[in-house]
């Protein structure tokens, strides 16, 4: 059973005349993680305080959360880098595609998991299959979408493990399953939920799971994670640093060069990992996240929002099958009466946090929100619909 969850708000230095539904956006860095971060700043002040170990001790304390929080055994598997769009290049660098062979991706996924495999299919060939949702039955139906585009050339599943613009749920382990079937990878962009959502990657078993850090993450701008399966462990690096090669902890040996990597997935890391404020900075959210677990966020969400659901629904708004909701990141569908800069007016003059992107306004609570934030919401909806 999972555990009820108070509000978080104290943790945070949210202004109280103002109302942020908009952690898909970005999430509001939380004061431990505000004050890890200017910590880890203030050494560059006297820079001999920075010892051997600030090199490596953080890295593998902010490796070994992330483990945690997604369900995998330890750190190893895991690696620093600056955005999804560095990982998924580490991925497509090993990923092989070719004349007739394919990659299924979403309609209107986010761009950082679309341009790396557009890039990987003019340069080897190969086609980019493009999976729209089933008109009238988006959630379960795109999921079906995606299990019937799969077949016996596809070389990989790019995907999130919920859309970005409207927190539509897909059903990962039936495509697991399916990529599975045919020796495909499966490559996720958990930036939308993994922070707010439960995962475990040891059940799914995806090939690589990356993750942006600054949204439900509540870490800074510029420094993400990615986990990397067995199938890509031994692959080629975007970059060849010092930091990832076998013996990089004895500085008074760095010129004895090696062409031997440290073990799991450190061959990833990006340069200058070892960022002295980005790290701990990061790495004290992430022990935010795992005291409140994402099970319990979740429930958070679901609880806040779900009398306000039935409401906007009573006023012709579109809102996902609740199986296939997000609690935590879902989209609202105007109707066509509606003007929708007539709404997003409405929001600013209330001071209402959201955003809108593609057909959506995209809501995305977290455990900082309260009641009166969704009755503010609430009130803007109305007003701006005129209702």
């Amino acid at each position: 059973m999972t555990r009820s969850l108070a509000c978080q708000r104290h943790a945070f230095s949210l202004p109280g005349d103002h109302h942020y539904l908009n952690c898909a956006y970005m999430g509001p860095l939380p004061l431990a993680s505000e004050e890890a971060a200017i910590r880890g700043l203030r050494k560059k002040r006297f820079p001999q305080v920075v010892q051997v170990e600030d090199f490596f001790r953080p890295v593998e304390e902010l490796k070994a959360r992330f483990a945690r929080l997604i369900g995998a055994p330890s750190g190893d598997n895991v690696a620093i880098v600056p955005s999804v769009s560095y990982g998924m290049a580490a991925v497509t660098g090993n990923t092989e595609l070719g004349p007739g062979r394919n990659v299924v991706v979403m309609h209107e996924q986010f761009p950082a998991n679309v341009y790396p495999w557009r890039r990987l299919a003019q340069d080897r060939g190969g086609e980019v299959r493009v999976i729209s949702p089933r008109e009238g039955c988006r959630g379960q139906g795109w999921s079906e979408r995606v299990l019937d585009a799969i077949d016996d050339a596809t070389v990989a599943v790019a995907m999130g493990t919920v859309h970005w613009t409207d927190g539509t749920r897909y059903d990962l382990p039936a495509i697991r399953r399916r990529t599975r079937d045919v020796g495909a990878a499966l490559i996720v962009d958990g930036s939308q939920s993994v922070g707010a959502a439960p995962i475990d990657v040891s059940a799914l078993a995806p090939d690589a799971l990356i993750c942006a850090g600054y949204k439900w993450l509540l870490g800074p701008y510029s420094v993400s994670l990615a986990y990397f399966g067995d199938r890509y462990l031994g692959g080629r690096p975007v970059e060849e640093t010092w930091i990832a090669r076998k013996g990089s902890e004895d500085f008074r040996r760095l010129v004895e060069y090696q062409d031997e990597y440290q073990p799991g997935a450190v061959r990833f890391d990006v340069g200058q990992r070892s960022n002295f404020a980005l790290v701990p900075s990061l790495s004290a959210s992430l022990a935010l996240l795992l005291e409140w677990t994402p099970a319990a966020i979740t429930e958070y969400c679901r609880e806040l929002f779900t009398t306000a659901i039935d409401s906007v629904q009573e006023w012709g708004v579109g809102v996902e099958e609740e199986p296939w909701r997000s609690p935590h990141l879902f989209g609202l569908r105007l109707p066509a009466d509606v003007s929708i800069g007539g709404v997003q007016a409405a929001f600013e003059a209330h001071r209402v946090g959201v955003s809108f992107r593609g057909s959506s306004v995209r809501v995305s609570p977290n455990v900082y929100n309260t009641p009166e934030d969704v009755t503010a919401f609430l009130s803007a909806l109305k007003e701006g619909m005129g209702r």
